[in-house]
């Protein structure tokens, strides 16, 4: 019994070790994302305390109002686009498949991108503090097999980069021109400009 408990032991801590090394991707992200989410949290209240919801709030609709003006003139061409927005940037995550950019966020800028024969135009766009971080990433796909036939590579990108991330997703159809909203794996379809525009300002 006792070379059996020793045995058990032992298999327990290198199980344990080798769990840790196997998922340690998995396991930093998470621990970033709680770390994270808790700053955030803590310097909204901050930063509403000190300057005011309301004065806040207007200053993010004119951060977000070039990512509206965008979408309207691509949904009104239907031009196909993933524009995905992150609290915090992983380099890990989208450094590796993505060109990177750290530009201005201005509505030529996402048409060009979004053009059809643009060399960026395939791949999502990441926006985070307030900048173009990078164009044409390959996000990862999510394994949900309950979706709508209808959604393309673009609607499965987006689903899956939101259900790991606290990401959330703009979706243009380049068949139908119409907005999808992602959040947490879950799809608002047929969004408008005004219902993205409060979506975006609330969320970021």
């Amino acid at each position: 019994m006792n070379l059996l408990s020793a045995i058990i032991n032992k298999f327990m801590s290198v199980g344990i070790l080798a769990l840790v090394i196997i998922f340690q991707p998995e396991i930093r992200r998470f621990l970033l994302h709680i770390g994270k989410n808790t700053f955030l949290q803590r310097n909204k209240i901050w930063w509403r305390y000190l300057f005011g919801s309301k004065d806040l709030e207007r200053d993010n609709l004119k951060r977000i109002k070039p990512v509206i003006d965008a979408c309207k003139s691509m949904k009104k061409n239907r031009t196909g686009a993933l524009i995905v927005f992150v609290k915090f940037y992983d380099d890990e995550l989208f450094t590796n498949s993505c060109e990177i950019m750290d530009a201005k966020i201005s509505k030529r800028l996402l048409e060009s991108i979004f053009q059809k024969y643009s060399p960026l135009h395939d791949g999502a766009v990441v926006i985070a503090e307030n900048r173009i971080k990078s164009a044409s990433c390959i996000l990862p796909l999510t394994d949900n097999d309950k979706l709508p036939t209808q959604f393309g590579l673009r609607h499965r990108a987006g689903i899956g980069v939101t259900e790991i991330t606290d990401a959330v997703a703009v979706i243009i159809s380049e068949e139908t021109g119409e907005i999808a909203y992602v959040k947490q794996g879950r799809v608002r379809m047929n969004v408008s400009l005004g219902e993205l525009e409060k979506l975006l300002n609330k969320d970021f």
